[in-house]
């Protein structure tokens, strides 16, 4: 189908008309709030926590795969890059895919990203609520989710510079505790602190680098893909800093080479200084277990508030980046007409229903925990994915047009075009190829794919009405 053209975009790069009451989005954020904005948004704690699993399923080699899946994802946000810094939107890749491939595209790329991060919220809110619980048992860990879900709802209810100031502070903190683990670990390699240097004992010693094959490489990677969702908060952002196309440039080029340092150096000090079978990277998680072996006190209790932070981190910029998103969608009349109206230069309506959608999946995890939850939580596995073969196939047919018709807009350029971008295509459709080796991995790719279907259905329907209805 071919793509439909969009009228002009008005000041906050969406090709959108103006909200209701002639409002935009404000221009609160700042450069070193994009900058920490995309390195908070490398460091979670699916890093901290759940890149426990991805290594008792790959042992050492779980270096290779965090390589691998961290490749592309540099590849993704360079072209994330490109076309953000060409076109700054808040509803960055939506925008973009409704222009390049049309209306339908946009609305499955968009809403099913804000139902990944809603069901994010969700998710996170959760497992705050039961770290903050074990410090203090006598208050429900719900107490504590309704308390997070509040606070952050009303602070992105707020002035956008003040999302900002959270997630810079946020990510600084999360900035500090990698790089002092890093330090820590170099530390203990070297034989300086800890029990003494391990060299290659625990990389090779136990089963080799591979012990347990390609299918257990394969669950490595999968695990190490789905803990980089969260990049593409920072190109949402953009839209709204003072300066868009300089900001989201320099902000994605920050986070693009520290990837590397963050999880791949990390992982390769984990691998390193413990053994892949030891049941604590699992059950503890891989940081606080290579603190104990460092003899570092009180590890347990440091990891679990840089977690708490890492999970606080991820709800704002989750309620942030949803509440952006559904503004983009409904303001370009892919949804309800309501949500686009904007007071004091905020989305109010928009950040309400992000948040009523996000509570909702919490109350579906306490009162439908095996079916509602579970089909929403297993359609967020797989959006990301969903997600990036949609910024693929947009950066090829954007990336011909603005060559043809503004190439001064080029000011960040995807590596190696066209064959760098066609070799990310081709790693996103092996990913999800490789989820169906695995039942767990296949429910989820049902029930992407279910959500995928009725998104991309409604839009085609729109899509022709609205084509109908022109003169």
């Amino acid at each position: 189908m071919a793509p439909t053209s969009a009228p002009p975009a008005p000041g906050n790069g969406d090709a959108a008309p103006p909200p209701p009451g002639g409002q935009q989005l404000s221009h609160g954020l700042k450069q070193r709030h994009l900058s920490m904005i995309a390195l908070g948004g490398v460091i979670g704690a699916g890093l901290f926590v759940g890149s426990g699993a991805g290594i008792a399923a790959a042992g050492p080699a779980i270096i290779l795969a965090f390589t691998l899946s961290g490749l592309l994802v540099m590849l993704i946000m360079r072209m994330l890059g490109e076309m953000s810094a060409a076109r700054p939107a808040s509803g960055s890749f939506s925008v973009h895919a409704e222009k390049e491939v049309g209306p339908w595209a946009g609305i499955t790329a968009g809403w099913m990203y804000w139902v990944m991060l809603c069901c994010g919220v969700a998710a996170e809110a959760t497992a705050a609520g039961k770290i903050v619980n074990g410090w203090i048992p006598g208050v429900s860990s719900w107490v504590w989710v309704a308390l997070f879900m509040v606070f952050f709802c009303v602070s992105n209810l707020t002035a956008v510079k003040n999302f900002g100031e959270f997630e810079f502070w946020f990510a600084t903190i999360k900035v500090a505790a990698i790089i002092t683990f890093l330090v820590l670990g170099g530390l203990g390699i070297a034989g300086v602190i800890g029990p003494g240097s391990p060299g290659t004992d625990n990389l090779t010693g136990q089963g080799g680098f591979l012990p347990t094959g390609v299918s257990g490489l394969i669950v490595g990677l999968l695990a190490s893909v789905f803990a980089y969702g969260g990049l593409e908060t920072v190109t949402i952002a953009a839209a709204e800093s003072d300066d868009p196309r300089k900001n989201v440039a320099n902000a994605v080029r920050t986070a693009v080479w520290r990837i590397a340092i963050f999880y791949i150096g990390s992982m390769a000090l984990v691998v390193t200084l413990v053994s892949w079978k030891d049941p604590a990277v699992v059950a503890d998680g891989p940081y606080v277990t290579v603190l104990r072996h460092l003899g570092v006190p009180g590890a347990g209790t440091i990891m679990e508030v840089v977690v708490l932070i890492a999970l606080l981190s991820a709800m704002n910029a989750n309620i942030y980046g949803a509440s952006r998103m559904a503004y983009s969608l409904v303001g370009r009349g892919q949804g309800p007409k309501a949500l686009a109206k904007v007071s004091g230069g905020v989305p109010r309506r928009a950040v309400l229903a992000s948040c009523l959608f996000g509570f909702g999946a919490v109350l579906a995890s306490k009162f439908w925990p095996d079916t509602v939850f579970t089909w929403l939580m297993n359609t967020t596995g797989v959006a990301i994915l969903v997600v990036w073969l949609f910024i693929c196939i947009v950066q090829l047919r954007m990336r011909r047009r603005l060559e043809r018709e503004a190439p001064e807009l080029l000011t960040v350029k995807m590596w190696g075009y066209p064959y760098l971008t066609w070799i990310a295509m081709a790693a996103v459709a092996g990913i999800l190829a490789l989820m169906t080796t695995t039942e767990g991995n296949r429910q989820q790719l049902y029930a992407a794919g279910v959500l995928v279907a009725l998104l991309s259905v409604a839009g085609l329907v729109k899509q022709r009405r609205d084509a109908a209805a022109r003169p």
